[in-house]
């Protein structure tokens, strides 16, 4: 295949960023905004030895789950909804199943373990009189810049650009939004106020933060601003409040070239600095530099599955990780004997302990840190007062941000022996990753589930529970002894029992990997799929002689040999 060469596509499946891939004589083509089912006209638009980038010139077909008309005509564009042309349905699929796709290749979980486990992905239903669900963003932040005739716009950038696109009815966002953005707009052509301009670092109004509370109806507005003033700012001021629900209207300084929206000092003009929301019966206060889910509906739904995985009965020592302002925290403080939340931005613990305050609740804790630091500190710090006594906590609560948690935060989670890890994500990948550290390490999955937080986007929130596998650990099942060799080999220890063996009498940690390659070395029968390498040219380590000889001994011990 070469450069700029058009060729007909039949879309087969769908990539993890909402791709379609099709083949062509066998070549892989990767395809924006097609989806399974289409037959397009594509143009080559990047050509590598094995797969190319192709650009979506024409649908010759369309696929049974196409819209036939998309909400958004601007959606292609900004490319902030990715995958807004398929059908719900077919949305909530794909999600799923990507999902699943990683923690199986990632994360190296069972298919039949998923298939116990997982339970249906989390939608969300559609307002009245739609078909879909749409305009659920609480939060939006839209850049400010001047189009080629020298009229200020407001939009969102093209993807993977700086290139405003002009669109200030977002379909993802809240339908106020366009009433806000079209009065700054005029008051900013009426009084010539300049927008910004990133190459030249020159201008003032950067960018428009609006946020909405779904259940209060408050509305907040910030404008991010290149310098320490907004002129004229008193009409400015008095044409937004007469917006019904206005509640905050402010500043936010950032004179810095950076691609950094918000700046860290917040200038009140009118009202309050924050506004007010509920997600279910608890009440939080958001400021402008708040970190808030931007989907209240599914919020609730998240971290009312968070709540369910926990399981808590009153009794419990709980930490939450990543805590932001409180958000999961004070869900599980209602139901817990106490709750410790870690977060590293200091105006977001400030909003955590402002929170509990307003909604009474006194049985919760919050420390300024990274969790990586603060946790395996706390657990040093705590045998060193204790004589060598371990912290423990009953449930730990983990929701990091997409790169997942560094493994001296999970090695010290495991070392705390909480009973239960629930670990809330925004990234599958990151999350599976984790998974199979914490697989390793004594915890087993009891339950996974998806919510969808961002329709029309590939992103996806997950809920998994992880539970403490102990020696004593039973399972009740019903075998047929005729159609079972009972005392096949492999039966005899799980992988896990070895690891623990190998680790007790020798000192040594080894891998699933390195026990299947010794197990077939005795001829003992392992999956047929276990640890295969992900390509036929990947090269898989062989176990070292020591780690050879350790894992012998375990089967010797365990009677496998």
């Amino acid at each position: 295949m070469q450069k700029n060469e058009m060729v007909t596509v039949t879309i087969e499946d769908i990539g993890v960023n909402g791709e379609g891939i099709g083949k062509v004589d066998g070549y892989t083509l990767f395809i924006k905004d097609a989806i399974i089912g289409d037959v397009v006209e594509a143009k080559i638009m990047k050509a590598k030895k094995n797969y190319g980038y192709a650009r979506l010139m024409k649908i010759l077909t369309p696929s049974e789950d196409r819209m036939e008309t998309p909400v958004c005509p601007m959606a292609r564009k900004c490319g902030g909804c990715q995958i807004q042309e398929m059908k719900y349905d077919r949305q909530l699929k794909f999600k799923e199943e990507k999902v699943r796709g990683n923690l199986i290749r990632i994360g190296e979980v069972p298919e039949e373990l998923l298939a116990q486990t997982m339970e249906p992905i989390t939608g969300m239903e559609p307002s009245e009189g739609q078909e879909q669900p749409f305009h659920y963003r609480n939060k939006a932040q839209f850049p400010i810049g001047t189009d080629k005739d020298g009229n200020v716009i407001a939009g969102f950038y093209a993807g993977r650009t700086h290139s405003i696109i002009p669109n200030t009815d977002c379909a993802l966002g809240v339908e106020v939004n366009e009433e806000i953005l079209t009065c700054i707009l005029k008051f900013m052509e009426e009084y010539q106020i300049p927008a910004y301009d990133e190459e030249r670092h020159k201008g003032l109004v950067r960018h428009v933060l609006i946020r909405y509370g779904f259940t209060t109806k408050e509305i907040m507005v910030c404008l991010v601003i290149n310098g320490n003033k907004l002129p004229h700012s008193e009409i400015l001021t008095e044409r937004l409040a007469a917006i019904d629900g206005m509640t905050s209207i402010t500043l936010s300084i950032n004179k810095e070239k950076t691609n950094v929206i918000m700046g860290n000092m917040i200038k009140p003009l009118w009202g309050q600095t924050y506004i007010t929301d509920y997600i279910g019966d608890v009440k939080y206060q958001i400021s402008p530099l708040s970190f808030y889910q931007v989907n209240p509906v599914q919020t609730e739904k998240l971290y009312g599955l968070a709540l369910e995985y926990a399981g808590l009965t009153g009794n419990e020592t709980v930490w939450d990780l990543y805590c932001g302002i409180g958000t999961i925290s004070l869900f599980l403080a209602k139901n817990a004997k106490q709750v410790y939340g870690v977060e590293i931005v200091p105006q977001a613990i400030e909003d955590a302990k402002n929170n509990a305050k307003i909604n009474g609740i006194q049985n919760a804790e919050f420390y300024v840190g990274k969790a990586e630091e603060v946790l395996p500190g706390y657990y040093k710090e705590y045998a060193r007062e204790h004589g060598g006594e371990t912290a423990h906590a009953d449930v730990i609560v983990v929701d990091p941000p997409r790169k997942g948690c560094e493994e001296s935060l999970l090695r010290t989670m495991v070392d705390m022996q909480p009973e239960k890890i629930v670990y809330v994500s925004c990234d599958s990948a990151t999350l599976a990753r984790d998974v199979k550290f914490l697989r390793g390490n004594g915890y087993e999955i009891q339950r996974v589930r998806a919510v969808d937080q961002f329709p029309h986007t590939v992103h996806v929130e997950t809920v998994v529970l992880l539970s403490q596998q102990k020696p004593d650990d039973t399972i009740e099942i019903d075998l047929d002894l005729d159609e079972l060799d009972a005392t096949s080999a492999e039966l005899k220890a799980t992988y896990q029992e070895i690891k623990d063996y190998v680790l007790k009498e020798f000192g040594l940690k080894v891998s699933n990997l390195y026990i299947s390659q010794i197990k077939r070395k005795c001829g003992i029968e392992v999956g047929e799929n276990y640890n295969l390498p992900k390509s036929e040219n990947a090269r898989v380590p062989q176990c070292p002689k020591e780690k050879e000889e350790a894992i012998k001994a375990a089967l010797k011990y365990f009677a496998m040999i």
